[in-house]
């Protein structure tokens, strides 16, 4: 005969039961503080400005659009919509990521400690 090895299936399902339950509160705790915006949405926003502002200014051959974007054009264009869903989730880290690359400063999000 076979001897059972572990604890008792008497303490194990509850302990299982508890465990996924905590896991379920926290879950819910998370979500209803939260709600649509994720814990790191303003990473997500500064880095949306960050990425399109750089695009543009890689390509940008005469320097005409970068210079409008540092002169306000990063604002209007979250003003107008063109941020799309990453500056949802905040539209003034959207705008000072675009700014930043548009002038060529390197990500605030870079590195180990910021």
């Amino acid at each position: 005969m076979h001897r059972h090895e572990g604890p008792p299936l008497r303490k194990f399902v509850p302990s299982v039961a508890v465990a996924v339950l905590l896991v379920l509160t926290g879950t819910g705790l998370l979500i209803g503080s939260y709600n649509d915006r994720p814990p790191w949405g303003t990473d997500i926003a500064y880095e949306g400005g960050f990425i399109l502002a750089s695009r543009i200014r890689g390509y940008d051959v005469d320097g005409s659009r970068t210079k409008a974007l540092l002169a306000g054009e990063c604002a209007r264009m979250e003003r107008d919509g063109m941020g799309g869903e990453r500056a949802v989730h905040d539209p003034a880290a959207w705008v000072a990521g675009c700014l930043d690359g548009a002038a060529g400063r390197p990500s605030r999000n870079q590195g180990l400690v910021r």
